[in-house]
C-alpha cells in the first residue's frame, strides 16, 4: 500500500495522502461552500438535489444515510420526510463540513431526528442492513477507493434499499465541451479566489470532475459492488448524472 498512488485532481499522490489533501480542500471552503455552489451552478444544484429527493421515495419512519452530507441541504429535506419516527444520519469525512452542517440545521430548528457522524465512506461505522436509503451528492469523486466505498454502502443498506449517487459526470453534447472546459479551468478558480481566497481548491474540484468515472463506468462499478437494477439519469446534458442501484 505504501508504494501505491492515486490521483488528487491531475496530480498523482501516495494513496494514503489523498484523504488528508481532500480534507484540506473542504476545511478551506466549508464556510463558503453553499455560496460557492450557488455561484458555480447558477443555483441549478438545488434543482438537481430536488430531483434526487423526489425520486428517492422516502417515507415516514425510514432510516436515511446522507453520505458526504456536508452542510446538510439534503438532510434537512429528508428529516421532514421521515418524521419523528425515522432518522437521518448526516455523515461526512470532514469535521469542518459537519460542524457547518450541524450549525445550519440547528439554526433552522432541525434537530430531533438527525444524527451527525464523522465517517470514511470506504469503511462505514454502521451495522449491516441498516438504512432504507443512502444518498451521496457530489462526494464520490473525492473518495480514494470508490470500489471499497460502494461495497461499504451496499453492506449497510437494507435488502430492498436504494443507493442514489448524484455526481458530476461527462457531458453528452460534444459542442458543450470547450465551453465547459473554459468554465471549469478558468472561471471556476477565479470565482474561488474572489469568494474564498482559495483558487487552488477549486482547481482541484474541476480536475476531480474530469477524473471521475463516466456514466457507464460508474454503473458497472455499482453492479460489481452487488447493486442491481442500476440506472442513471443525465441532468443538464450529462454535466451531472443521478445513478441509482438497489440491494435486492
Amino acid at each position: 500500500m505504501k508504494d501505491k498512488t492515486t490521483h488528487f485532481g491531475f496530480t498523482d499522490v501516495p494513496y494514503e495522502e489523498k484523504v488528508r489533501k481532500v480534507a484540506g480542500v473542504f476545511h478551506s471552503v466549508a464556510d463558503k461552500y453553499d455560496i460557492m455552489n450557488d455561484l458555480m451552478s447558477l443555483g441549478v444544484h438545488r434543482i438537481w438535489k430536488r430531483y434526487t429527493i423526489e425520486l428517492s421515495g422516502v417515507r415516514r419512519g425510514q432510516q436515511v444515510l446522507d453520505l458526504a452530507g456536508g452542510t446538510g441541504d439534503l438532510t434537512a429535506r429528508f428529516s421532514r420526510m421521515v418524521g419523528p419516527e425515522g432518522q437521518v444520519v448526516l455523515a461526512d469525512i470532514n469535521e469542518s463540513m459537519i460542524k457547518v452542517g450541524r450549525e445550519r440545521l440547528t439554526d433552522r430548528g432541525i434537530a430531533g431526528n438527525v444524527k451527525y457522524v464523522q465517517a470514511n465512506a470506504e469503511c462505514l461505522p454502521f451495522p449491516d442492513n441498516h438504512f432504507d436509503l443512502i444518498t451521496m451528492a457530489f462526494g464520490l469523486r473525492n473518495v480514494t477507493d470508490k470500489d471499497a466505498a460502494l461495497r461499504s454502502m451496499y453492506r449497510v443498506l437494507k435488502p430492498g434499499g436504494q443507493l442514489m449517487v448524484l455526481e458530476f459526470s461527462k457531458p453528452v453534447l460534444k459542442p458543450l465541451n470547450p465551453i465547459y472546459d473554459a468554465y471549469s479551468f478558468k472561471l471556476l478558480p477565479l470565482i474561488g479566489k474572489l469568494v474564498t481566497n482559495d483558487a487552488d481548491s477549486y482547481t482541484y474540484l474541476a480536475e476531480s470532475i474530469r477524473k471521475h468515472p463516466d456514466q457507464e463506468t460508474l454503473r458497472a462499478m455499482m453492479e460489481d459492488a452487488g447493486f442491481e437494477r442500476c440506472d442513471y439519469h443525465n441532468l443538464s446534458a450529462g454535466i451531472v448524472a443521478l445513478h441509482r442501484g438497489y440491494k435486492l
